[in-house]
């Protein structure tokens, strides 16, 4: 397939098994700007525009994975023009949460403010041990991305890389307990692949239900978010993809489900 006119700072495959590959693609260090910033929100607020999406894997080309924001578009934000400016930059990375399939993100090189950001929007991140995640926002005079590394790490490390500015490598981060995995292989992007693939490999009606379920509890307390989670494991036994799954599992064979039914929503 060809990148369509539309995305300039994206390029992207998609496979056989769903699995579609996107990578920032914006040298030289795949700052963000604002006209990314609207290309990335298009792209995973409708996937499906890549052909029947599975799971994604967003990674990057060149060295870096992201070194940040644009600089030169920070130094012309004021009061008047930064309201619409951060609303760009938040409908980007929502975008990437609310996904409607699986992100794993595959970090490799620099993941710094915005890219730090992107990278935390994922479901999950893979990168190299010597991938440097950091927030730099007081270095440069700006605020946020504290509440996106909390997804990948407890407050005292939030507020020690916040505080100082100082990156850290993905080694360190994960010694800290924070949530990345660790690949020291040749192939980040096929690793990250291999994981898309195994989860393209479920009902896509049943993971895409998943998605929702996962960010809706995500904010919940444990008792009303499992119960939220049991009222849609009884749904989808209604489903013949369910019955499929455990006859599949019982005799250990692959599963063969139903085209996704885009009916299947937690909303429904």
């Amino acid at each position: 397939m060809t990148t369509p006119p539309l995305f300039n700072c994206l390029s992207w495959s998609l496979d056989a098994d769903g699995v579609a590959t996107v990578l920032l693609d914006r040298g030289p260090a795949n700052a963000v700007d604002r006209d990314m910033y609207i290309e990335i929100a298009a792209l995973f607020s409708d996937p499906d525009r890549m052909g029947e999406v599975r799971s994604i894997v967003l990674g990057a080309k060149g060295r870096h994975f992201c070194a940040g924001n644009d600089l030169d578009e920070f130094a012309t934000m004021t009061p008047d023009n930064g309201a619409e400016r951060m609303w760009r930059v938040r409908e980007a990375f929502f975008a990437i949460q609310d996904c409607p399939v699986p992100v794993i993100g595959a970090v490799h090189g620099s993941a710094l403010g915005t890219g730090l950001a992107i990278a935390a929007s994922c479901d999950l991140v893979v990168a190299r041990p010597d991938a440097r995640f950091g927030l730099p926002e007081l270095t440069v005079g700006v605020m946020g991305g504290a509440a996106h590394l909390a997804r990948l790490a407890t407050q005292p490390v939030v507020r020690r890389m916040y505080f100082t500015g100082e990156p850290v490598d993905a080694r360190q981060l994960a010694d800290w307990g924070g949530g990345v995995f660790l690949y020291d292989g040749e192939d980040l992007i096929g690793e990250a692949q291999r994981l898309a693939r195994r989860a393209a490999s479920f009902s896509p009606t049943a993971v895409r239900l998943a998605k929702q379920i996962l960010n809706r509890i995500e904010t919940m307390d444990l008792k009303p978010g499992y119960e939220f989670e049991q009222g849609f494991t009884v749904r989808m036994s209604g489903h013949p993809d369910s019955k499929e799954a455990l006859k599949a599992f019982a005799e250990k064979r692959a599963a063969d489900y139903l085209p996704r039914n885009p009916g299947w929503t937690i909303e429904v």
